[in-house]
């Protein structure tokens, strides 16, 4: 975390996008169509702000490197037989859709969104030691911050 501390700051990409972003927008936080592929509603809105549209999009495709024991990652699933794109179709899919040709900087995006994760799990391991987190899950979130903490050195080190 001192590395990712340290670096994050002197490694921000010159991508000055802004639009409004959704904050936490993961798979969890959408309800589906019971049969047509496609999003019905988008839930749980209260992190939304205005920011880089790619901080927002990296945030749900970091799901692809997040182990499935931590917030429905899909690290080591078969893609393929769940009909989800490989993460390098998704980022191009994106691409196409919002007219670019890549992301440059993608490793960055994916290490700030899971230091910033890493964050959220070490506010939650604050309160399972206080005594005051709420979540069923929070034990198991708390004791996720090293494997979270590791996935994001890792995408740092894609940088350099």
């Amino acid at each position: 975390m001192d590395a990712l501390i340290e670096w994050l700051p002197l490694d921000i990409p010159a991508e000055d996008s802004c639009a409004i972003v959704r904050g936490d927008f993961r798979c969890d936080n959408m309800i589906f169509h019971p049969t047509n592929s496609e999003v019905v509603a988008v839930l749980d809105w209260e992190l939304s702000t205005l920011g880089d549209p790619l901080a927002d999009f990296a945030y749900q495709a970091m799901m692809y490197r997040m182990p499935p024991s931590i917030v429905a990652g899909l690290a080591g699933a078969d893609l393929k037989a769940l009909n989800i794109p490989s993460e390098e179709k998704y980022v191009r899919d994106y691409c196409t859709r919002t007219g670019r040709t890549d992301i440059e900087s993608w490793p960055f995006y994916i290490a700030f969104n899971f230091f910033r994760m890493v964050a959220i799990f070490h506010g939650i391991k604050g309160r399972v030691l206080r005594g005051t987190a709420v979540s069923v899950h929070a034990r198991d979130r708390a004791a996720s911050f090293t494997v979270l903490a590791e996935l994001a050195y890792r995408s740092m080190k894609e940088c350099q």
